[in-house]
């Protein structure tokens, strides 16, 4: 007998609108996302009709206000959405993110009321793709400081000139939200951030980049040649950006681990069923100890990554503009992100040796699931400067 909705809000820490919003959810993913999944990952194919879908059934701008279009949700409900898109199309999911989070939630929090009213409703809708231009070729873990876009303001226009890389989205994408330097005496200080459209005269996609895994999510490297962005098209003040980066990064952090969760519960569901299935001297795998301890210990990384996860996106919900980059907040999903990464490699090895052989083939479910977990070791901070992070904040007086 499957366990009641009570049960499982007890073990899970959801309330009962919650369980039914992620049970929604999974259940919209595994019909229309997954279906896209196999041949995103074959062939790094877009599927460009499945972005006005999501829109129409109400999974973005969860968290823009109803009269913008969204669902005047919150950041917590953001991932547990992302969390049942993990499940069954990773790959989507992460671009579904760079939209959501990136993009449209950044706006939310730092777009005047104008700008949030010609972009907003189309990123809702799903008829506009978002994404976030930050990182780029000499830039990465120092994106701030080592940044060289520019920005130079020639009377009602800015001209953005330089490049991004690995930017989510950034082959398909709209509106983009792109970081540049004001003023380079400043260094990190003199960073703004902008608004642009994918026609904006100067601006095109260079490269689209060809990844080991969540293939399918577009991947870019953008250049600026003397874009033309209008000075309307500022978000926030000039020289001000790193308000803007901070207050998103923390956010970013704490729903990175959500795509783990999703990703590591969906790789245990895969070992729990070929272990049962998998008959090898006579008996299902499933009967022995060795493979039966890897279960264990998948099914505990699995429980342990979704307390955390849960744990550090009810603290996200409460964060301000003025809060990211700094404390508890900038710890927590720090620790949070760090942990839920290692926790999905593991959970990913010891699925793909359950697997043995089958697990080893390219075109195989559980393959194209292991090739995803570096990325999340990596993007938004390595694991190495997540420790930094965490272990700066202990030791602050």
């Amino acid at each position: 007998m499957p366990d009641s909705p009570s049960v499982l809000q007890a073990f899970t820490g959801l309330s009962a609108d919650e369980t039914e919003l992620l049970g929604q959810a999974d259940r919209f993913a595994h019909k229309a996302l997954y279906p896209l999944a196999a041949r995103m990952d074959n062939e790094e194919w877009w599927p460009a009709e499945a972005w006005p879908e999501i829109g129409a059934t109400g999974y973005f701008g969860i968290t823009a206000p109803e009269a913008l279009g969204g669902a005047g949700l919150d950041v917590f409900t953001s991932g547990l959405i992302l969390q049942a898109f993990g499940r069954w199309n990773h790959a989507l999911a992460l671009s579904w993110v760079a939209h959501e989070n990136l993009c449209l939630h950044n706006l939310l929090r730092n777009a005047t009321e104008e700008q949030k009213r010609k972009y907003v409703p189309g990123l809702c809708k799903g008829t506009s793709i978002g994404a976030l231009g930050l990182t780029e070729p000499g830039a990465g873990s120092d994106a701030l400081g080592s940044m060289r876009t520019t920005a130079r303001r020639e009377g009602d226009f800015y001209l953005l000139n330089g490049r991004k890389l690995f930017i989510t989205n950034g082959p398909v994408a709209d509106v983009l939200l792109i970081y540049a330097k004001t003023d380079k005496e400043k260094g990190a200080q003199g960073i703004s951030a902008f608004i642009v459209e994918k026609g904006f005269p100067g601006f095109k996609v260079a490269q689209k980049l060809t990844k080991m895994g969540f293939r399918g999510s577009q991947t870019a490297e953008l250049v600026f040649d003397d874009c033309k962005v209008p000075a309307a098209n500022l978000v926030g003040e000039e020289n001000r950006g790193v308000k803007v980066v901070m207050s998103g990064l923390d956010l970013e952090r704490a729903m990175i681990s959500p795509i783990c969760l999703g990703i590591a519960e969906r790789a245990l569901a895969l070992s729990v069923d070929y272990a049962k299935q998998r008959k090898q001297f006579g008996r299902a795998i499933g009967e022995f100890q060795m493979v039966q301890a890897k279960l264990a210990e998948m099914y505990t990384r699995v429980e342990s990554m979704r307390l955390f996860t849960y744990q550090t996106l009810r603290a996200a919900n409460v964060i301000t503009e003025h809060d990211g980059g700094r404390g508890e907040i900038h710890k927590l999903t720090a620790a949070g992100v760090l942990y839920t990464a290692e926790a999905m490699n593991a959970v990913l090895t010891d699925a793909v040796q359950v697997h043995g052989g089958s697990g080893y083939i390219w075109e195989s479910e559980i393959n194209r699931l292991y090739r995803s977990i570096k990325l999340l070791e990596i993007g938004a901070g390595t694991s190495e400067v997540r420790k930094i992070i965490i272990a700066g904040e202990l030791l602050k007086a």
